[in-house]
């Protein structure tokens, strides 16, 4: 499966789990540290945590298993990486403070 398509998969995922401001942004063409940033927002701790498993769980189920994990046990911003995606789950106060949406918007979203 090429990474537009696991993005896609991902973004059903996170709308399924009620997440937040969720954007894709394709870094291909200005990046090598992976095809798509996927950055959504979490309303609690727990919900960030839901968010980051239920992408873990469904993704490990199609044979796409996390390479990287951080900031589980905080669950303020969990980034998740995939390789070809990298997947920031913010508590909504954080997301607006770390502004990465501002900060790769040389990419082109592909989804908001």
């Amino acid at each position: 499966m090429d990474s537009e398509k696991i993005a896609q998969k991902i973004l059903e995922i996170l709308e399924g789990k009620k997440a937040r401001d969720i954007s894709a942004v394709n870094i291909t063409n200005i990046s090598i540290l992976a095809d798509y940033f996927i950055i959504c927002s979490g309303t609690s701790t727990t919900h960030i945590r839901a968010l980051a498993d239920e992408i873990d769980e469904k993704l490990s189920k199609e044979g796409y298993n996390c390479l990287h994990k951080e900031g589980y046990n905080t669950a303020r911003w969990i980034l998740l990486d995939y390789g070809e995606i990298i997947i920031h789950i913010f508590h909504e106060e954080d997301r607006e403070f770390y502004n990465l949406d501002r900060l790769w918007s040389d990419g082109i979203v592909t989804y908001k």
